[in-house]
């Protein structure tokens, strides 16, 4: 385990902090919206929830080390040998950590989509993308959408509890790191590579255009 008094390295680096604590912000605003009603607020955080979300899926493929998902994406075997204190995972998720976050862009993912095609239940507002279905799949995505927010509340849940395990279980403050981004990494651990800034703006462009196309209904 790492000494407090050792040298912090940079553990996460800023564009996946900034969008971690964007996804974090986003959810009240999303519920508060969603249980009073407020439709176009609504979707408007939905299409900058969908940006970071884009953004987040691209920096996993070109982003620093440790926000790579070929870095703790592992096997079911991979995750069991971890469980099971065979192995020893390097800086960053560890594999069950890698399946959560895994776990919760897929969700992300299909809620978004969903969202997207709705409709509320008058049939009067509706998701950008909602005139290329019919009302009968518009009607059961606005059911599968809500339950697709109570899902992504147990997996939120189950993830602050897992932070609680660790800091009050191992000692291990996983907050700090993601608010800083540095982290005291142990003896004979090489700091992650850190990618350049260019690639970060490149994603949250890339982010941000999807999110304003299919907000203004994926034109041709």
């Amino acid at each position: 385990m790492a000494n407090a008094d050792q040298p912090r390295a940079m553990l996460w680096d800023l564009p996946l902090r900034l969008i971690h604590w964007g996804l974090v912000a986003l959810m009240p605003g999303l519920w508060w919206t969603a249980e009073h009603d407020e439709i176009a607020l609504h979707k408007v955080l939905g299409l900058i929830l969908l940006a970071l979300v884009a953004a987040r899926l691209l920096w996993g493929v070109v982003g620093g080390e440790t926000a790579r998902f070929a870095r703790f994406v592992k096997g079911p075997g991979a995750i069991l040998a971890y469980l099971r204190g065979k192995v020893r995972p390097g800086p960053g998720h560890n594999p069950l950590g890698g399946l959560s976050v895994l776990a919760m862009l897929a969700l992300l993912t299909a809620e978004m989509a969903l969202g997207l095609i709705t409709q509320d239940v008058d049939g009067v507002e509706s998701g950008p993308l909602n005139a290329l279905v019919s009302y009968d799949v518009a009607d059961r995505a606005r059911h599968l959408h809500a339950l697709g927010f109570n899902l992504l509340l147990v997996l939120i849940a189950l993830h602050l509890g897992a932070i609680a395990y660790y800091r009050v279980v191992r000692r291990d403050n996983l907050v700090a790191p993601m608010v800083t981004g540095r982290k005291a990494l142990g003896e004979g651990v090489s700091p992650p590579a850190m990618a350049p800034a260019w690639r970060a703006f490149a994603c949250l462009g890339a982010g941000a255009a999807l999110a304003w196309w299919l907000g203004a209904g994926a034109p041709h």
